[in-house]
């Protein structure tokens, strides 16, 4: 049974950072494709960053580029997002996800975790 758990979001000022951490267990992790989402409030869930299974690629929406890092430690299963240069608008629960790459896009499976909340705020 595929089991992902994030942590690491708490509340934190505009221009602060913070590292995501996305721990998997019940799959095949070293070929996983995994990505980070994120929901505002009000607002659907939209895919903030990808990366391949080996963690060789890595994509990002517009709105992140530049200040969000997406990485992967195979060794330990944990899937990561640096955050930095936090703005307001940044505020949002954070999803992991497995999915898989097809015709240069990423595409999610059904495997979700419980999000951990992020607040940018002074």
């Amino acid at each position: 049974q595929v089991h992902l758990e994030e942590s690491g979001g708490e509340l934190v000022q505009p221009g602060g950072s913070l590292r995501l951490s996305c721990a998997s267990s019940g799959s095949n992790f070293n070929m996983d494709a995994m990505a980070w989402y994120r929901q505002a409030p009000g607002k659907q869930r939209e895919l903030v960053a990808s990366i391949t299974s080996s963690g060789s690629y890595a994509s990002y929406s517009d709105s992140v580029k530049d200040r969000f890092t997406i990485s992967r430690d195979n060794a330990k299963n944990i899937l990561y997002l640096q955050i930095n240069s936090l703005k307001a608008e940044d505020t949002a629960v954070y999803y992991c996800n497995i999915g898989y790459w097809a015709s240069g896009y990423y595409n999610a499976l059904p495997y979700w975790g419980k999000g951990t909340l992020v607040t940018v705020s002074s």
